[in-house]
């Protein structure tokens, strides 16, 4: 077996009992996979929103979103650019769905009265 000292291997990343960030939607966020762990394009984070809560609407100029729910639900509201809001109607989420949003597209969402929403959220770059 070779030895390749030039190599590291990877820190082992661990989930944050508190959040670590709030985001400027007002989400909780908790920084799990990022360029600590040698990630050079992509991260990965939880965002928690609580029960009854709304997110303000943001977009990313460069940054594409890939969420998964992992508990409670919701609705979430995405926008292309360039375009009327009225359109687009906001769609229900639950725990094993997934979603893209591309950059620039406006987004907003909201977890139900009953209990927080919480999802992975992979981002690139």
């Amino acid at each position: 077996m070779t030895h390749h000292s030039s190599f590291q291997i990877p820190a082992l990343a661990v989930r944050s009992d508190l959040p670590d960030v709030t985001a400027p939607d007002g989400s909780e966020i908790r920084l799990l996979i990022d360029q600590r762990h040698q990630a050079s394009a992509a991260s990965m984070v939880e965002v928690t929103l609580p029960a009854g809560q709304v997110s303000r609407p943001v977009w990313h100029q460069q940054v594409e979103e890939v969420w998964y729910v992992l508990q409670g639900q919701g609705k979430v509201w995405r926008c292309p650019p360039d375009t009327d809001p009225a359109f687009y109607a906001a769609v229900a989420v639950k725990p094993g769905d997934s979603l893209v949003i591309p950059p620039h597209w406006r987004f907003q969402f909201r977890a139900s009265d009953a209990e927080e929403l919480r999802f992975l959220c992979f981002t690139v770059p």
